[in-house]
Parts: structure tokens; C-alpha cells; sequence
């Protein structure tokens, strides 16, 4: 893997952001609420690709915030949300290229990079 796909650094604002720095230095921030509408888990992208979102529902707690989070191994981060949610695991080089091009970069059948 590149290494500007390796997280060099990772800030959890539970009730805000993911700043993630990577090993070039790039910085790219997530909002919570869109983290959570574009899980790349297969039960999300199931949703979303029956027109529905995953997030919010009507008994999801608001406001949105991140119970936990951990590194995957050296190649991504797990997320349990407040709602229960925590099958979600957010690659390093999806994230990477979701903040180049403005737009997730999750693929609609792996949820691994795009």
C-alpha cells in the first residue's frame, strides 16, 4: 500500500469529526453524520442500495455520536456508533480517496476502496 493511504495520526471528536492525518501529511475531516449515512458495512450498502439510508432511523439517538473507535490491524478504523451500529469498518485508502474527490470512495459490492 502507498504510503499516502497509511494513517499516520487519527482524532476522534466523539460528537463531531474523524481528522485523520496521513503519512504525507494530508489532513482530511469526516463529519460524524456522514460517516455513519455511508458505512461501507454490507448491511449499509444494502440499504442504500435499495434507495433507503441507514442513518438516521426513527428511533436512532440523536445527536449522533462515536461510542468507540479502533484501529483495524494497520489498514483501517472500526466505529461503534451510539445507535448500536458498529459493523462498519472505514478503510485507510477509501477515506484517503473520499477526501480527494469530495464524494465516499467506498465500492457498492466490497466496501473496500474504489
Amino acid at each position: 500500500m502507498e504510503d499516502r493511504y497509511l494513517a499516520r495520526e487519527v482524532t476522534v471528536a466523539r460528537d463531531r469529526e474523524v481528522t485523520v492525518v496521513f503519512e504525507d501529511g494530508r489532513t482530511c475531516r469526516f463529519g460524524l453524520e456522514e460517516l455513519r449515512v455511508h458505512c461501507p458495512c454490507a448491511a449499509c450498502r444494502g440499504v442504500r442500495e435499495q434507495g433507503g439510508v441507514p442513518w438516521p432511523q426513527p428511533s436512532s439517538p440523536r445527536p449522533l455520536a462515536v461510542r468507540t473507535a479502533e484501529l483495524v490491524g494497520a489498514w483501517g478504523l472500526g466505529i461503534e456508533w451510539n445507535d448500536g451500529h458498529a459493523t462498519g469498518i472505514y478503510p485507510w485508502e477509501s477515506l484517503r480517496r473520499w477526501c480527494e474527490r469530495g464524494a465516499p470512495a467506498f465500492t457498492p459490492d466490497s466496501g473496500l476502496a474504489g
